[in-house]
């Protein structure tokens, strides 16, 4: 189906690869807006009202409907230029409105996305090293905020939103594939890091303080519950929850064989 020359990447700056050699990105930012809706919609037809809402919201000018085939007319004209006769077939015309055809995995999102599922089914099924690695070959495709240089609608918002939240579920399931294969002292600086971007964040205090704990620095777990504890007193007015009083309460009493948070 379609071209097999050309990829798009989302996860960070917004970019066609051809050839696995060529990138380029479309110069006016509406145009990338558009071609990065197509991508997001790859198999299915985008609306020309689609298009013209993701461009200007509720309040497009007059000339929207020409303007929008505009877009899609020089989209079209770059395709061909760069990959000739197949670049035609790539961004075809159906009622009510566009098309763009191409292999689903040539979509750097869609293998994003395959990845963090399998990820979770492998440490589902028990096998932590199998989710690791793939865990991180997910993680690693990403070179920066999701669609970073395209304007965006309330449509790619919104899918933006998505990739980041997969990518964060993405480097939970890795972390805990890592701290069911004993690798505490690995993870240290990392989950340090991520605390320190996110400091109210229970599930990662959780995970500094097992893994400083593992590693018989049990005082520092308990600083790190006592930061966390001060942050959400002081900035929610509210107390962790009782899952982590309960992994506070098993650092205390050194108890190693439940640490846990749940």
């Amino acid at each position: 189906m379609g071209c097999p020359f050309m990829r798009v990447f989302m996860l960070g700056a917004f970019q066609v690869e051809i050839d696995d050699k060529s990138c380029f990105t479309p110069d006016p930012p509406k145009e990338r807006t558009v071609l990065a809706l197509l991508a997001l919609l790859v198999n299915r037809i985008a609306s020309v009202d689609t298009i013209i809402s993701e461009i200007w919201g509720n309040e497009p000018p007059k000339t929207s409907v020409a303007t929008a085939r505009t877009y899609i007319y020089h989209l079209r004209k770059i395709f061909v230029k760069r990959l000739g006769a197949p670049g035609a077939e790539l961004l075809v015309t159906r009622i009510p409105g566009y098309l763009l055809r191409l292999p689903a995995e040539a979509i750097d999102a869609n293998v994003f996305c395959d990845l963090v599922t399998k990820g979770r089914q492998l440490l589902d099924a028990g096998r932590p090293e199998d989710a690791a690695v793939t865990l991180r070959e997910a993680l690693g495709m990403w070179q920066g905020p999701a669609l970073g240089n395209v304007p965006l609608g309330l449509t790619l918002s919104a899918y933006a939103t998505f990739l980041e939240e997969e990518r964060r579920r993405a480097r939970e399931l890795r972390i805990t594939a890592d701290m069911r294969l004993g690798r505490h002292r690995e993870l240290i600086s990392e989950i340090r890091s991520l605390v320190a971007g996110d400091p109210l964040n229970e599930w990662l205090s959780a995970q500094l303080m097992i893994a400083l704990s593992r590693c018989g620095r049990r005082g520092e777990a308990l600083g790190v519950y006592a930061d966390l504890r001060n942050g959400m007193e002081t900035q929610l007015g509210l107390d962790p929850s009782q899952a982590l009083q309960r992994l506070h309460y098993q650092v205390l009493v050194a108890d190693q064989q439940t640490l846990v948070f749940q």
